[in-house]
């Protein structure tokens, strides 16, 4: 009995409560709760921002909003690109939620009574709900309008899953009526709303059409100093410039974006009000110194010749451009939205791509003859007074017969003011040779015509060619001959010159400079240029405009004298003809001009590309034409300002 005694007594003592085992299972998990509770801790104390964050970007969206772009304007106040409303109609498909929902049951009940074991997944039965609820709006559309649209399933699709925050667009680009009927008919409380957005007007149609550039579309609009950059965003698309002015100043028209955030449900639709919203605003407007009145004017006179050519005029005094022409052109509204593939196909048919005023480079003729005058001058290779060769029509010279080209030929003994009225191309020669090549081209160079004008506009060409010795044997591999001054001497053989750059050229001499800065851009009361002076003698100078002025009153270019309707009443003009061969079979036709004689106020140039040779007809009968224009519009809005010569250009359909 001991013995069990003592036996009862040692197991009551084995199951005492301090066990070491137990007790390190209790700290640990106290270790572990204290960790959690740490963890717990920190999350809710120094991680708050961090979710808060985390929070927002899940459950807020942002819609971005493109700006108007400014409008362009002419020197005289007048709207040249605008922007014109843009109809369409769109259902906000966040909206229709329920209506999807309550389509989606339905169509899974169908299925399931028809027993089909093969059934279209959740995913597919959910897109055709959607199909099926937007076409049923689409309809109501159609029976207003009378027309039988259909739902792009796929597009639908691409939309709800990549942009459900944005309106989804039905019709594009309504007619005036129908948006009207549209307002008329559906109701203010339903998701199918007309949307109006904006697309680029051009009120003169084609006038201008290069210079002015167009738009493209830019899907990637920035809102700048709008919250929300960390967000998913939407974006309704914009536009952006993609040629002529539009492009050079596309920063200054881009209107500045708006946006609006939302709250929205984890299946993404939204939750109104917005949070947050910021109005779009317009661009900047831009005057140019464009003229339409004697932009059209120009226009209109180089389309009667029915073949490619440009023209330029310019403010004397400030180097602004009254008018940029070049033909064939395109109507400017046809790009707004987005260009057709029949629209695109016929420019490049027409050629009328090209902006030939800038990117066009075209030997001179013998309107270069006035730069080789003037560098024979101040070389003293000739001087006013001095007949330095007898004109019989041609002669030999070094083994190669020299001809004139005027058509007439057999000048005789001609001082300088003949030989630039009647374009005596044998007394070029000699001045040429006298002067020599190098010198001829380091007076070009000093006029810049080696060079681009820096004007405003993108895709000015860099061919223009002011040759010598050194440039031939780079580019030709071969040496300099006499006969290659000859020709440069009259414009022709390697020198190319733009239209931009004669007008420019035209307007330095008329201001007695060696250089003019062109602009498109207006400013009222502009500063006179001032450029380093040509550097000729009273007497060379008179000489110079003499020969000039006979070109317009008894020389290549009388028909401005001899024709009424080429008459400018009152009014000297200084001019010079031209006719050069462009290599081919083509030539190029030219006139440089400046008026009055007196005190130039307007220089011009013109070039009409043709196939009819003759230098005492190529550039008085076919350029001057132009520029005698130009200049009758330009005058009599001196005399008469307030009355327009042409209208703004109204499209078929308006």
């Amino acid at each position: 009995m001991a013995d069990l005694s003592s036996q009862s007594g040692n197991l009551v003592e084995s199951h005492k409560g301090y066990d070491p085992r137990v007790i390190l299972f209790y700290f640990i998990v106290a270790i572990l709760l204290l960790t959690l509770a740490g963890g717990i801790a920190y999350q809710q104390l120094f991680r708050t921002d961090e979710h808060h964050e985390r929070e927002r970007m899940q459950s807020q969206r942002r819609i971005l909003v493109p700006g108007p772009r400014g409008n362009i304007y002419d020197r005289d106040g007048r709207l040249i690109v605008g922007n014109r409303p843009r109809f369409s109609v769109v259902l906000y498909l966040d909206e229709l939620r329920r209506e999807f929902r309550r389509e989606y049951i339905r169509i899974r009940k169908n299925y399931r009574q028809t027993g089909d074991k093969d059934l279209p997944s959740s995913y597919q039965m959910e897109q055709i709900a959607r199909a099926s609820v937007v076409q049923r709006y689409l309809d109501q559309v159609n029976s207003i309008l009378g027309r039988g649209e259909k739902v792009d399933g796929r597009d639908l699709t691409n939309h709800f899953i990549r942009e459900l925050l944005l309106p989804y667009t039905l019709l594009d680009d309504l007619e005036p009526a129908e948006y009207a009927k549209l307002l008329e008919s559906l109701p203010v409380s339903s998701p199918l709303q007309v949307y109006t957005s904006s697309k680029r007007y051009y009120p003169y149609g084609p006038a201008a059409a290069h210079t002015l550039g167009y738009v493209g579309i830019n899907p990637d609009i920035e809102a700048d100093d709008f919250p929300g950059d960390d967000l998913r965003t939407f974006k309704l698309k914009g536009s952006i410039g993609r040629d002529g002015l539009e492009k050079t100043f596309d920063e200054r028209l881009q209107g500045e974006a708006g946006g609006t955030i939302f709250r929205v449900d984890p299946a993404g639709y939204r939750i109104n009000p917005p949070l947050d919203k910021k109005s779009p605003v317009q661009g900047e407007n831009i005057v140019t110194s464009l003229d339409m009145d004697l932009q059209q004017a120009a226009e209109a006179k180089l389309r009667e010749f029915d073949t490619p050519g440009a023209a330029v005029a310019i403010d004397v005094n400030t180097g602004e451009v009254l008018v940029l022409a070049s033909v064939p052109d395109y109507d400017l509204n046809i790009f707004s939205p987005r260009l057709s593939f029949t629209d695109s196909k016929d420019i490049e048919q027409r050629q009328a791509w090209a902006n030939r005023a800038i990117s066009s480079a075209y030997p001179p003729g013998s309107t270069f003859k006035i730069l080789t005058s003037i560098a024979a001058l101040r070389a003293g290779a000739i001087e006013p007074d001095e007949p330095i060769i007898t004109c019989a029509g041609s002669f030999v010279r070094g083994g190669r017969r020299y001809v004139c080209y005027n058509g007439r030929g057999h000048h005789g003994d001609v001082l300088l003011p003949e030989a630039i009225s009647d374009s005596c191309d044998i007394f070029y020669y000699e001045a040429g040779w006298r002067t020599t090549a190098e010198q001829v081209a380091a007076e070009a160079r000093r006029f810049q015509m080696d060079r681009r004008t820096g004007i405003e506009l993108p895709h000015e060409t860099g061919r223009m060619v002011i040759p010598d010795n050194a440039w031939k044997v780079e580019n030709v591999g071969q040496k300099w001959f006499p006969g290659d001054t000859a020709n440069m001497a009259i414009g022709q053989g390697y020198v190319l010159v733009t239209p931009l750059e004669m007008a420019c050229f035209a307007a330095s001499v008329a201001r007695n400079e060696v250089w003019t800065k062109p602009t498109l851009l207006h400013q009222a009361n502009a500063p006179k240029q001032r450029h380093e002076s040509i550097g000729l003698t009273a007497e060379q100078r008179a000489a110079l405009l003499e020969g000039m002025i006979g070109c317009t009153t008894t020389g290549t270019a009388k028909v401005l004298t001899n024709l009424a309707a080429l008459r400018v009443p009152g009014v000297t003009i200084a001019g010079k003809t031209g006719t050069a061969q462009i290599p081919g079979d083509k030539n190029a036709a030219w006139f440089i001009c400046f008026a009055p004689a007196e005190k130039p106020e307007i220089a011009i140039a013109v070039v009409i590309e043709g196939d009819t040779a003759g230098e005492e007809f190529g550039g008085g009968l076919y350029a001057a034409p132009v520029a005698s224009r130009i200049m009758q519009e330009y005058f009599r809005k001196k005399t008469n300002p307030a009355k327009p010569a042409l209208q703004p250009f109204k499209a078929a359909s308006e």
